[in-house]
């Protein structure tokens, strides 16, 4: 007999009748019930028996039951308590998968990771976050300074557009810089709302970030290449000079050393921050700190 994945309409929901579930709204939950889904995802991951995976919010385990067919092992957070047993029979087969109970936003990785998953020779994060969580996530990982090498992430189609955003469209903003700063990266294919229990409002996409050796721009201060990348993103249709007018502006003199190092940086003041490409935030970012400027407690 075939088997039954979980991301089948029959099997999820044997499975959420057998335990008495529905999906949780206040932690984004939605079901996927199209395998082949899952199977293109571990293709854009080229997720192989050398990959381990740590997977985020694992839900009944569908995606989980794929990371640990095609990777080596996998170790999975899941927030929701009611979850546990469910993955504890949707996943009995499968000897390579650790549960652990928690938010992985609290969770102290840099222990836990080499601790589950020793000897790991390529680390893959794969999940499907929720809307109110995405970015938290993906910046909390990308700081730890663990060695992922690549995330295969299934979010709003919305978000991951604003993430892999051309410079001088209005989708391009400090999420996107902060993306291109650690990770190359694309949407590797959508996903349409119609293949998920409850169906969202909106369709998804699969986000791929593959992780830089080193940091795309070398700046002199990291916390303030970023503090002002936000900074100048505050008001989208105010110029730049006028968003760092707000943010650093003080007295006379600071005015006067941010226009000087736009002119050191031969950055128009009058220019909005979704024209600026990454290289020259870094270069202002950088005669700033030059002239006194550091990242605010």
């Amino acid at each position: 007999m075939a088997k039954k994945y979980i991301a089948t309409p029959s099997r999820t929901n044997e499975l959420l009748n057998t335990f008495g579930l529905t999906a949780k709204k206040s932690l984004g939950q939605n079901f996927l019930m199209e395998p082949n889904i899952l199977g293109k995802m571990m293709a854009a991951g080229d997720i192989d028996k050398t990959t381990d995976a740590i997977e985020i919010g694992p839900g009944i385990g569908a995606l989980t039951e794929f990371l640990a067919l095609y990777g080596r092992r996998v170790l999975a957070f899941e927030i929701d308590q009611r979850l546990l047993p469910v993955l504890d029979v949707s996943l009995a087969d499968y000897d390579n998968v650790e549960i652990i109970h928690g938010d992985i936003l609290e969770a102290e990785l840099k222990d836990l990771i080499p601790t589950k998953l020793p000897d790991s020779n390529r680390l893959a994060v794969v999940a499907n976050l929720p809307y109110y969580i995405t970015t938290p996530i993906i910046f909390q990982l990308l700081e730890s300074q663990l060695a992922f090498d690549v995330f295969v992430l299934m979010m709003q189609k919305e978000v991951a557009e604003r993430l892999t955003a051309q410079v001088g469209t209005k989708a391009y903003g400090s999420l996107t810089i902060a993306i291109q700063y650690y990770c190359d990266s694309k949407i590797a294919f959508t996903v349409p709302k119609t293949v998920f229990k409850p169906q969202p409002n909106v369709d998804s996409a699969i986000l791929k970030l593959t992780r830089l050796d080193r940091p795309r721009v070398e700046v002199a201060d990291q916390a303030f290449f970023f503090e002002l990348v936000r900074s100048a993103f505050v008001q989208r249709r105010k110029t730049l000079w006028n968003n760092l007018r707000a943010a650093y502006g003080l007295d006379q003199d600071k005015l006067d050393q941010i226009r000087f190092a736009l002119e050191e940086s031969h950055i128009d003041p009058k220019r909005r921050a979704e024209t600026l490409t990454i290289d020259e935030f870094a270069v202002l970012a950088d005669h700033l700190v030059a002239r006194g400027f550091q990242a605010k407690a």
